[in-house]
């Protein structure tokens, strides 16, 4: 009963004295690499939350760090490149006896160029999937820390990958917010956004000149959330 009454006390007697209660402790952040839950806000908030330094060196890195292309993380019986097609395009169509995996065409609202782009299979470099955070800027930010494991989960995040026009996703290569931003300009606060969400649950840095990128797009549409997925 004593132990139960202290707090009790306690609290009377800081509210009496009018004394503020104690800030309910801060989260600390999630290790860099680990997926931390998704961010909530604007996304000027959690820009304000991110390590600034400058980029680290290439050195060392390899597409085949972050595992095989597409791997089928969720194990829902799809890889990512199909679910992230099936996800993005409307009116797909899916080859019989892929147990509704394989798209093989459809159309996409392409949000890089506020274009329509008609997606067949054949001609499948026509629409790609675009890692919204590149690997490699990714393994300059923060990902050389991160185990294999990490990495193939950042590479098969949903919340990292578009379907886009594939032309547009060649010319952005590698490339941050800095060096490229989408043509549709209305798309641009969007973009942005999502790629300060994904950087924020990954522990990810941004570099100077991106980060004063990113703010000059997000001082145009400040209320903009981030991604949820």
């Amino acid at each position: 009963m004593v132990r139960r009454l202290l707090p009790l006390l306690l609290l009377a007697g800081l509210t009496a004295s009018g004394c503020a209660l104690p800030a309910e402790p801060v989260a600390a952040p999630a290790p860099a690499g680990t997926r931390a839950p998704v961010a909530t806000g604007s996304a000027l908030e959690v820009l304000a939350g991110l390590p600034v330094q400058g980029r680290a060196p290439r050195t060392g890195y390899d597409r085949e760090l972050f595992g095989p292309s597409w791997a089928d993380v969720d194990r829902n019986g799809c890889d990512t490149r199909n679910d992230v097609l099936a996800r993005d395009l409307v009116d797909d169509e899916v080859r019989p006896g892929t147990r509704g995996c394989v798209v093989v065409a459809g159309t996409l609202a392409d949000p890089y160029s506020g274009e329509v782009v008609a997606f067949a299979k054949e001609r499948a470099s026509e629409v790609q999937v675009d890692h919204v955070v590149a690997l490699s800027h990714a393994w300059q930010t923060g990902a050389q820390g991160w185990d294999a494991g990490t990495r193939q989960r950042f590479a098969n995040d949903p919340l990292n990958l578009l379907a886009v026009r594939g032309d547009l996703n060649q010319s952005k290569g590698d490339g941050d917010a800095a060096t490229w931003l989408p043509p549709a300009r209305g798309y641009r606060c969007a973009y942005v956004a999502r790629q300060v969400a994904v950087k924020a649950g990954y522990g990810l840095w941004v570099t100077p000149p991106e980060r004063d990128a990113v703010m000059r797009v997000l001082e145009g549409c400040p209320g903009q959330p981030v991604p949820a997925a």
